[in-house]
Order: C-alpha cells, then structure tokens, then sequence
C-alpha cells in the first residue's frame, strides 16, 4: 500500500510544481500564496469533514469515502480540465488585475490566471498529508505496538522509498516522450495523461490491497475492540483542537516538530525552485529534471531507511529524532551561503562547467534530498511512535488536532513569511538573506522541542513496553489455565504426585506450562 501511496505522490509532486511554476504568467512567487490562501483553508475544510466522517462512518466505508474523491479528480484532470485549460482559465481577466495593481502581485493573481492547475497542486498536497498521514499511518497505528513499531516503521518506509526510484523514472520517461514527438503536437499534455492514468490504476491498487488486509489479513477477534475506539474518535473544531494542542505539553512539543518541519523545508523550498525555473523554463525540461531528483531521494531515502532501523535500534528515539533538523540546518547554511557568497566562487566553478545559477540549482537539490530522506526515514517513523505510547483519547485527540491545525500550519507559516518578503522586499531574491536567518530560529525551536519530547517518550514507551509485556505473560498464563482445565485426569495425575512427593513439584509444572500446545494436542 505504502509503495504505491507515494508512487503516486512522487508523480504529483513533481507534476504540480510544474504546472504552476512554468505556466504562462506564473512563476515560483505563486508558491507561498498558493500555499496559505488556497491549500490551508482546504486542508482545515477537508479534515473537519473527515472528522465529521469519522462519526458516522465505519473505518472501511471511511478509508473508500476519501480516496475515492482523490482517483476521480486526477483522472479527470488528465483528460478533460488540462485539455480544457485555455476555455476555462481568466487569461484576459488576470492580465487587467495584474496591470493595476503591479508586479509585486504577480504570485495572488497567477491563483486566478491558472486555477485549474492550484487546484490540482492542492488536491496533491492534500494525497501528501490525507493519504500517507491520515489513512495509512493511521491504519498502521490502530494495529502495530511500540515494539513492533522499532522494528517495522522503518521496514515500511524501506520497501515504499523504493517507490520513488521507480517514480522518477516514470516521471522522467514521460517528460521525455516529446522528443519523439512530432512538430505542434503538445508534448505536455500526452506526458500528463499518461502519469494520470498510473495514478488512477495506483489509486485503485491501494483500495483493493486495503480491502485485501481487512477481508483476510487482520485478526477478525479484534475488530470489536478496534472499532469501538474509532466510534469514540472526537469532533474537533479549530477551537478545540488549538485547546488540545495548548493544554497537553506532549502534543504541543509533538506539534511544534510538525510546524517546524513545514516552514524549515519551505523556506528553503520555494527559493530553489524560483532557481529552477530560471534554469529550466519548459515543462518537460522542468519535470525531466524533477524526475532526475525524485530517483535521487529514492536512492538517499532507501539508505537511509537502512541506517535508520540501527540508529532507532541503538541509540533511541532522541537521536533519531535529532538527526532531521541537524541534516536541514547544515544543508540550508550551504545552500543559503552560496546564494548570498556565491560570486566569488564563479571562475572556480566555470572550471566544473557550472554557473553560479547551476550550482545554486544542484546544492538545493541536494539540500531537499538529504533533508527529505531524512524525514521519510527518520522524521516520520519517530513521529508516528510519538503517538502510540499515548492514551486512546489523547491518540485520538492529539493527532485529530495536529493533522487539523499543525500539517498545514507548518507548511502556509513558510508560505506566510514568504509573502511577507515578497511584498517587503519586492522579490524573493532581495529576501534571501532574511529568509536564512529566520531558518536558524526555527531549526533551534525545533531542536529544543525534539529534547523536550524525549524526556517525555522515554518513559511512556517504556510504560507501554511493560504492559505490553505483562499482557503477553497474562494471556500465556489464562492460555495454560484453559489447557490444563482440558485435561482434568492429567492435572489429577500430577496432583496426587506432587502431594506424594513435594520435590518433584518444579519439574512436573515446568514441561506442562512450557508445553501448552502438546497437552492441548493431548486433550483434543
């Protein structure tokens, strides 16, 4: 399942940054408004439906009402919006508004130029933080202990990051495809279709593969217990998931890892790709390249999710935790400092055949790879065993806030700060300076929140590991109570030796309770 969640996303993210970075009118200034004014509303809008959802539907009819949605609207998008693009799009619209109120508006008034491209960098977002967050982790953590979640997590992540080499292959191969084509033909659109159908065929994979594990795969004794607790799931408006998030420090600390993870790799993102663009301006060029750097982070990700069972292993949660804001705070000076100092390196690397642009291009994504595979390999499975430890209201409660408020809070708080530089400063190049500092502050919250969330973890996990345990030995000791019971005339037997001969009590207990299966077998 995971595999193919983030095949699919892999395609769409690289697909949407294209479309709106590249199109016509557009540029990567549209990112840090598109992020806030469209994407967070319809983020809060989306969760507070499904939480709605969550009450009156059962976990499976819930799992299909949302990804159904998803399946729809990425094929249609392939063959009838993008297709459509110059009959519905305000081109003429846009050109007036932006006329009037000057080139600082560019970014609000590109939303209005290409809409039926925001709304498919949404929808894509949103296939980032429903799909992967809410309904396949979520599914993961309703049916996985702390233990089996060491060992596991990074397993998942493992065999699914295997998905982005394949991905960016794919993505690239289509991106490609216009070099055979004939003179006229839109290359573009014949690549999009193309991607668009795997994501439907995907799409349609993970339901079946959900469908798959409910039907024949999971303890069927168990789904009462399991689908009591999802009845009791809570109804939080934005309110009273902000009270959630205050009230308990746990999940604030748990929060402020999220939020700060979002504006971190946005701060650094969104001036990347305006560096991008500048280097590729077509969309296949573009998305060729977004393949190239998808591929990369598979490789980096796939080796890191090796690394990362070890170091969870080893050294503990802490460590695991801290590695992702160290990775992002070292790659972002590089990045930030060859951007601003930059100039007098340029006849040093005219000898490497880069420009000051190409190299600005190449240290980003490097940046973004190593940052994003530590998060797939490191962030998220320590994220995720964050919540296991809790108790089910808080589980439940927690996460419903966080998802709500935190996913999206994170990734507009960037976007935000972004737009303030923007319209301060006129551009985002003039902003870079600033934008670094302001890196440095949050990756150092981010750090103290990480420690903080340790001193708190450690214990509960091991609270957790110990009922775990205790419930283990107590099902064993009930499972050998039944089997004896079922066998009365051995128990009999052993009964009157015991009390003819105190010393051999150990050794006629012992083979008994070690070898529940064999009487059982005996009494059948």
């Amino acid at each position: 399942m995971f595999f193919c969640i983030l095949f699919n996303y892999t395609i769409l993210r690289d697909t949407k940054d294209v479309l709106v970075v590249t199109a016509k009118g557009s540029s990567a200034e549209i990112i840090p408004f598109l992020k806030t004014w469209v994407n967070l509303p319809m983020a809060i809008g989306f969760m507070l439906l499904y939480t709605k959802l969550a009450d009156v539907l059962s976990k499976e009819a819930l799992f299909y009402t949302v990804i159904f949605p998803f399946i729809a609207f990425f094929g249609a998008f392939g063959y009838l919006l993008y297709p459509m693009r110059d009959a519905i799009h305000p081109t003429a619209l846009a050109d007036r508004l932006l006329a009037a109120l000057g080139p600082s508006f560019l970014g609000p008034v590109a939303i209005l130029r290409v809409w039926s491209f925001c709304l498919f960098y949404v929808m894509a977002e949103l296939w980032g933080s429903v799909v992967i967050s809410v309904l396949f982790w979520g599914f993961a953590n309703q049916i996985t202990t702390v233990e089996e979640a060491k060992e596991f997590y990074p397993l998942f992540g493992l065999g699914a990051n295997v998905a982005l080499i394949f991905s960016g292959r794919t993505v690239k191969y289509f991106s490609n495809m216009r070099q055979n084509l004939g003179p006229g033909v839109d290359g573009w659109a014949i690549s999009l279709r193309g991607m668009m159908s795997i994501v439907v065929l995907l799409g349609l994979v993970i339901a079946g593969i959900y469908w798959g594990v409910n039907r024949f795969v999971i303890d069927k004794s168990a789904a009462p217990v399991v689908a009591r607790k999802k009845k009791d799931k809570p109804k939080l408006s934005m309110g009273e998931s902000l009270k959630v998030l205050v009230s308990s420090r746990y999940v604030r600390d748990l929060a402020t890892l999220v939020v700060a993870y979002g504006i971190s790799i946005n701060l650094v993102e969104v001036t990347w790709k305006s560096k991008l663009k500048a280097q590729y301006p077509s969309p296949n060029e573009y998305s060729s390249f977004m393949g190239d750097f998808s591929t990369a982070t598979g490789i980096a990700t796939f080796t890191m999710m090796l690394l990362g069972r070890v170091i969870l292993r080893k050294f503990g949660w802490g460590v695991a935790a801290t590695i992702t804001p160290a990775v992002l705070l070292l790659t972002g000076v590089g990045f930030f400092s060859l951007i601003l100092f930059g100039e007098p390196l340029t006849p040093l690397m005219a000898n490497f055949g880069l420009t000051p642009l190409l190299a600005a291009v190449y240290v980003g994504a490097m940046q973004n790879i190593f940052s994003k595979s530590a998060k797939y390999s490191l962030f998220d499975p320590c994220k995720e065993m964050a919540y296991i430890p809790l108790d089910e209201d808080m589980k439940v409660k927690g996460k419903a806030a966080i998802d709500v408020v935190c996913n999206p809070l994170g990734k507009s708080g960037g976007a935000l700060i972004q737009q303030f530089m923007i319209l301060s400063f006129g551009s985002l190049a003039n902003s870079t300076p600033y934008l670094g500092g302001i890196l440095l502050v949050i990756v150092l919250a981010w750090l103290g929140a990480v420690r903080s969330l340790d001193s708190q973890f450690s214990p509960l996990a091991k609270q957790e590991l110990e009922r775990e345990k205790m419930l283990k030995a107590k099902t064993v000791e009930t499972t050998a109570q039944v089997v004896g019971s079922g066998n009365g005339s051995l128990q009999e037997t052993l009964a009157s030796e015991n009390s003819a001969n105190g010393s051999a009590i150990k050794q006629t207990q012992e083979p008994e309770s070690t070898t529940p299966e064999k009487s059982g077998q005996q009494s059948q």
